[in-house]
């Protein structure tokens, strides 16, 4: 083999090494950031091909993309002083990839820093929250404020590591084990509670109801025994008036109080005693004696 060939196939083998030391690819969803001497140089998200100074220059990846951190369970102390456990996640983004390199260096410091700043948070904002307060909490737009807060406050927070954060979630607030069966037996008692307490103000409703119905149907009786008396009174009246219009003469008067007598004779003979003693004076006892 000539010595130019020899030569020239090395030449050829330092350029493709120097060619692949020169160039560098970029993703759609990363930023490169080209290092000179643990220094930024330069930072692109332009996918495609790029050049860099080969043996000096090397590069360093970071994500695009948007980013969860599922952060681990922790246990947070409410303004009642009672243990909660809250699972919840973050969802983020780098925002500047300078001010990320030099702060944190990778995701990994970065979801550690997350971890850290989140649950700082969220024990600050359920110090100032009760147990039951948590627990009872059916509003949606209650736990909307308190993801709401938590956001703001980590958001700011990131904002010096590059980070922007754009939402906090909590998956579920958890009671303590050593806890959670007296915490469930007092949620029974106070149910409990509520529904008496229903049930006495039903009883209540319901004895207003009744007495006013009693008062109603005694005023009805009363008013209906009122008209009913004062109905016999005009007709017993009226049964005088006719008396005393059909015996207005002595000889009429003389009958009827005859067979008034006799009625009452009658009447006395229903027994099985017939015997019936009669003052001679009385009237009936004239006429049997003097008919």
């Amino acid at each position: 083999m000539k010595k130019g060939t020899i030569i020239a196939a090395v030449i050829v083998v330092l350029l493709l090494i120097v060619g692949s030391g020169a160039f560098y690819t970029v993703a759609e969803n990363e930023y490169v950031c080209v290092m000179r001497f643990s220094e930024i140089v330069t930072i692109t998200d332009q996918p495609g091909l790029h050049l860099k100074v080969p043996f000096i220059d090397e590069t360093r990846t970071f994500p695009k993309t948007t980013l969860i951190y599922d952060i681990p369970p922790s246990e947070v102390l409410t303004s009642d002083k009672k243990n909660m456990t809250v699972d919840s996640y973050i969802i983020w983004e780098i925002s500047d990839p300078r001010t990320f390199y030099r702060t944190l260096g990778s995701t990994t410091e970065a979801e550690a820093r997350l971890n850290a700043v989140t649950y700082n948070s969220l024990k600050n904002l359920m110090g100032k929250l009760e147990q039951n307060d948590i627990i009872n909490m059916d509003d949606a737009s209650g736990r909307n404020d308190i993801y709401a807060g938590i956001t703001t406050e980590v958001a700011e927070l990131c904002q010096t590591y590059g980070i922007n954060v754009l939402d906090v979630r909590i998956k579920r607030f958890d009671l303590p084990g050593d806890n959670e069966q007296a915490v469930y037996d007092r949620m029974i008692s106070d149910r409990n509670q509520i529904a008496e307490k229903y049930t006495a103000d039903g009883e209540y409703e319901a004895s207003i109801i009744r007495n006013d119905v009693d008062k109603q149907v005694n005023i009805i009786i009363s008013n209906a025994e009122a008209e009913a008396a004062r109905l016999e009174a005009e007709g017993e009246q009226e049964y005088m008036r006719l008396l005393a219009e059909a015996y207005n003469t002595e000889d009429k008067k003389d009958f009827y109080e005859f067979m008034r007598a006799l009625d009452a004779l009658k009447a006395s003979l229903n027994g099985e005693d017939k015997t019936v003693i009669i003052d001679s004076n009385s009237r009936l006892g004239q006429i049997l004696m003097n008919p």
